[in-house]
């Protein structure tokens, strides 16, 4: 795999239906993650950018993360070329990514921090998911 190209973190969190009625949460899980599967089909127009980061940067910030399933759930981005992140991952990724957060050399501490904020912004509102995506140059 070429080393050239980029990694994107989108994240899904507008919602699309507006309505003056309460949706149950159970309701509200499925628009989302129908919304979520829904990039594939060309939705990508309703997703915000929140991290990019080079795709030799991301291998290499990989590196620096403890084995384990957040590492692997990570890395499926370079096997799949797409990941989701959702409130599943959160304290996995959260707990992997502390240590750089806070003591690691830069980028890989500033992507650290904003990953763990938008993991703290799942935990908050669990209906938000983020999309990762190997984009080759």
């Amino acid at each position: 795999m070429s080393a050239n190209g980029k990694v994107t973190f989108w994240s899904l969190r507008q919602k699309f239906v507006d309505s003056d009625d309460d949706m149950p949460a159970e309701s509200q899980q499925v628009m989302y993650y129908s919304l979520a599967i829904g990039h594939h089909v060309g939705m990508i127009d309703c997703l915000k950018t929140e991290l990019e980061c080079p795709l030799e940067g991301y291998t290499e910030w990989l590196e620096l993360l403890p084995a384990g399933e957040a590492c692997r759930k990570l890395r499926g981005l370079l096997t799949f070329g797409e990941i989701t992140i959702d409130s599943t991952h959160t304290s996995l990724l959260a707990n992997a990514l502390s240590v750089l957060s806070r003591q690691g050399d830069e980028p890989f501490k500033s992507w650290s921090l904003r990953l763990i904020e938008l993991l703290a912004e799942i935990e908050r509102e669990p209906a938000i998911y983020l999309i990762v995506k190997r984009q080759l140059a």
